[in-house]
């Protein structure tokens, strides 16, 4: 039966929709975060999330923040690329010894998986009504707490203003041949994507010329990041950066004009099986507040009631990016490993250990960092 036509029916069968819990609205959280702290105290006071990233030390700003607001809390992220954490998760859920209590990943397309799977809590934190309609599940399964995007971070030091790369084919410049970082795209969907945009708007000679330029690979979108900053790299675009520059920052974040760039919201989501639910509750409406948004996160916050920083427009509002684009591309996992296998004949196999170490099957910790 259609699911529309048996909800109709359920309603009819029963008065109403709210006479059977199974077909219950997710009502949006009422408490304020004292009473959701005192809550996540009661149980214990412990959390672990498994976050997408590329070092283990990447979140140590969100644990600092949370812990500083919240006395008593101790936040545990175990921080791996998303693609190793899902895979992860899958292999706790088989075997019933779910560690996490939530995750944020970049790998959108399992979450509407887990959720018909019924591995997600239905939860909607205060301030749901405020975020914007794409970027969270009707039912509360999941939802974005950030905006991140990849596009262009040159050095000030090591580039004019003139050789400033901006669009695509800015980086075929003979000014920038060896001077190029960029994570391996057949390691990250997110810079594989970029190079899905590249080659469906200049085609794959885009790819070959992009290989002339004697660019070098990294794992991790971290490291480009880093190198950067460093001077050691002069531009890239396999990473994001502030969009309110750091004063003291050798390094810059640029939009493209005209050429299309990636953009998400890092979905987040509760465990059904988490061990510590209260902790979790507490923590995804942390993420959700108006004041970790503006002041933690350092790109676009994922409410329409946040302004963006001087300068910048709400990522929505944006016509050469699509925020729903690359949830599109990574549903179609036959489609990506195929373009995946296609770059990698294009410009070679992913070399070296993975930025973030190995941190296990069933990890409850960071890494030490």
């Amino acid at each position: 039966m259609h699911r529309k036509t048996f909800i109709q029916a359920a309603a009819l069968a029963f008065g109403c929709l709210a006479a059977s819990s199974s077909f219950a609205a997710t009502a949006v959280e009422s408490r304020g975060l004292k009473a959701l702290h005192q809550a996540a105290l009661a149980e214990g006071g412990t959390l672990v999330v498994y976050a997408g990233g590329d070092t283990a030390g990447q979140q140590d700003g969100f644990k600092a923040a949370f812990e500083k607001q919240f006395p008593g809390m101790t936040l545990n992220v175990v921080v791996d690329y998303s693609k190793f954490h899902n895979a992860r998760l899958d292999y706790q859920f088989s075997q019933n010894q779910v560690k996490a209590d939530l995750v944020m990943l970049q790998t959108l397309q399992d979450f509407p998986r887990w959720k018909a799977e019924g591995r997600l809590l239905n939860y909607k934190p205060a301030g749901w009504n405020a975020v914007y309609p794409d970027f969270k599940d009707k039912d509360g399964a999941y939802v974005g707490v950030f905006v991140d995007a990849f596009s262009n971070v040159f050095n000030t030091r090591q580039l004019s203003p003139a050789q400033i790369p901006t669009e695509m084919r800015d980086y075929l410049k003979p000014e920038l041949k060896g001077k190029i970082v960029t994570t391996y795209p057949n390691d990250d969907d997110a810079v594989l994507y970029w190079f899905k945009l590249a080659v469906d708007k200049y085609g794959w000679d885009f790819v070959q010329q992009f290989k002339a330029q004697n660019s070098y690979f990294v794992r991790g979108t971290q490291a480009p990041a880093d190198d950067v900053e460093a001077g050691k790299a002069a531009a890239t675009f396999s990473t994001d950066g502030g969009l309110v520059a750091d004063a003291s920052a050798q390094s810059r974040f640029v939009l493209p004009k005209a050429d299309p760039f990636v953009s998400w919201a890092q979905r987040a989501a509760i465990l059904r099986q988490a061990p510590h639910p209260a902790a979790a509750k507490l923590y995804l409406n942390w993420l959700l507040d108006k004041n970790t948004q503006q002041n933690v996160w350092y790109m676009w916050s994922s409410r329409t009631d946040v302004p963006a920083p001087a300068g910048y427009k709400p990522i929505w509002q944006y016509a050469n990016t699509d925020v729903n684009g690359f949830e599109k591309f990574m549903r179609n996992r036959e489609a990506v490993e195929l373009f995946r296998q296609q770059i990698t004949l294009h410009l070679g196999e992913v070399k070296g250990e993975p930025s973030p170490g190995y941190p296990g099957l069933l990890p409850t910790q960071a890494l030490p960092h």
